[in-house]
């Protein structure tokens, strides 16, 4: 299919300096050469580096030592393939080129070079972008776990019906929006009716030995509801949403490419990184109505509360690991390079995304040295 396209574009060294200044964020790889300036910002530290870059003292603009690329990293700078530098400019640069090289970083008025790149061709899809994705993947079969761990950079249409794929999209301020108020109101309907002083816990096993429940214990209860979030948080990421579908079974493959396949294939689809209000209040339903069955009515309703709000500031997190640009060294850089190791790298482990505690007792926590203070 390569060799009826037409020839790459050559760039001249003077051209690749002028789109520098300009602003862009140019990637060389031997002669070949890529566009990043899209893609940079999503990065951990790439906003940090282009702020940076607005000095004209080359060193100024480093930021700590080579990091290792994985090869969903590697197949994902194919992406931004521009055209190639021509014959003898590949290896052009302005002063201190060869600390640029070594450090890997990017740099004003010049272009970056991954240390160690193998500079490899996207393979041939398997699957027609043309159309809608959803059908199409319960026929990969054994191809399929390979397939929807290597991320592409595309938007994804999931279904024929404009209805239904208008539904299945969700831009992150809607989550906020739907769901804020009703964590207030039923607070405040939680908080309201354990004031009344009615609320006592086993009361339905003895009425001597029952525990009153005060409305004090709100605060306590609502944070009870958080956490048990963040370990449903964790359960559901890793047993439902990594689930490997069997290679011979066309709707479980289907199912996992619904909930979460199609978030590790286009992990940067800014309309699929929030869940949708109306399935999230199916889930949010059936949730509630087992806390209604386990314990005393306002009390299952604290807990609930408590669950929801966890829930809300996951979907917001997860939204800002993806598109946010925290600061360096602060908690929520280190989760955001955590999380896009995930995507990359480690998709059986890092299955945190609004915290890593759970990583640790369950032993999924993606080893440290993998990071090598690269970032």
């Amino acid at each position: 299919a390569r060799a009826m396209e037409a020839p790459p574009r050559s760039f001249s060294a003077a051209e690749v300096r002028s789109r520098c200044a300009q602003g862009a964020c140019l990637v060389r790889c031997r002669r070949r050469l890529y566009d990043l300036s899209g893609f940079v910002r999503l990065h951990p530290g790439g906003e940090q580096l282009l702020r940076r870059r607005a000095g004209t003292d080359v060193s100024a603009a480093l930021d700590g030592p080579p990091h290792r690329h994985s090869a969903n990293a590697r197949r994902w700078l194919e992406q931004y393939y521009l055209g190639e530098m021509e014959s003898g400019d590949e290896q052009f640069a302005p002063r201190n080129h060869a600390d640029v090289a070594q450090l890997c970083a990017w740099y004003q008025g010049g272009v970056w070079v991954p240390q160690g790149y193998n500079c490899c061709l996207l393979p041939q899809d398997l699957v027609d972008w043309q159309k809608p994705l959803l059908w199409q993947v319960g026929y990969l079969g054994e191809k399929y776990d390979e397939w929807v761990h290597q991320p592409v950079d595309r938007p994804i249409r999931l279904f024929h019906s404009d209805i239904l794929e208008y539904l299945s999209k969700t831009a992150w301020y809607v989550v906020f929006m739907v769901w804020a108020p009703v964590v207030l109101y039923l607070s405040w309907v939680s908080y309201t009716s354990l004031a009344q002083g009615n609320t006592r816990l086993f009361s339905s096993f003895t009425t001597e030995y029952s525990i009153p429940v005060h409305k004090y214990y709100f605060p306590f209860i609502f944070l009870l509801g958080m956490f048990l979030w963040s370990l449903l948080e964790y359960l559901i990421h890793r047993f439902v949403f990594h689930m490997k579908p069997p290679a011979s079974n066309y709707y479980l493959i289907t199912l996992h490419f619904l909930l979460h396949g199609q978030h590790h294939k286009s992990p940067f689809d800014s309309s699929r990184l929030v869940f949708p209000p109306v399935p999230a209040s199916l889930v949010m339903a059936f949730f509630y109505g087992i806390l209604q069955l386990m314990l005393p009515q306002v009390l299952g309703l604290s807990v609930f509360v408590g669950g929801l709000c966890g829930y809300v500031i996951y979907d917001m997190m997860h939204y800002y690991l993806h598109y946010g640009s925290p600061k360096k060294g602060t908690y929520l850089y280190g989760l955001k390079a955590y999380h896009v190791k995930h995507h990359f790298e480690h998709q059986k482990s890092g299955f945190g995304i609004s915290t890593r505690f759970w990583d640790h007792p369950f032993r999924t926590l993606i080893p440290e040295e993998t990071f090598e203070k690269e970032d």
